[in-house]
Formats: structure tokens, C-alpha cells, sequence
């Protein structure tokens, strides 16, 4: 494959996560299960009560679908 095609695919598959993981987000503050999210210094922060946690993406999506499912949501 021509290598811009596959940086082009690799920028795409990086955005599908980052939409994934803001869409998970989102889900989760309105759920009442956490205060916020968003990327800092490279990893996405999630924001509980009185807990700041700092993961790499795919774990923060794991972790977020986990919440999730806890509830039922």
C-alpha cells in the first residue's frame, strides 16, 4: 500500500477512537457516574468525585464501558 494511504487510515482509525471514547464520556456525565473526561498530557483523564484518573485511551474506553455497564446504561 502507498504510504499516504496508510497514514490517511491510521489518522481515520484515530479518529473513530477519540469519537468512541468522547462518545463514552459523554455517556457516563449523563449518567451521573462521573464529573467529566478529556485528553491531558497524552492520556484521557477521567474526572469522579474526589478521584482523578489518568489512563491511555483504550483503557480509559474499557474503563468507561465498564461504568457503564455496572448500571445498565
Amino acid at each position: 500500500m502507498d504510504e499516504e494511504i496508510i497514514k490517511q487510515l491510521n489518522m481515520e482509525v484515530e479518529a473513530m477512537s477519540y469519537n468512541e471514547l468522547n462518545e463514552l464520556g459523554n455517556r457516563a456525565v449523563s449518567l451521573g457516574l462521573i464529573l467529566g473526561h478529556g485528553y491531558r498530557s497524552n492520556q484521557y483523564e477521567i474526572l469522579r468525585k474526589n478521584e482523578v484518573v489518568m489512563l491511555a485511551p483504550k483503557e480509559a474506553a474499557a474503563y468507561l464501558k465498564k461504568l457503564i455497564e455496572e448500571v445498565g446504561g
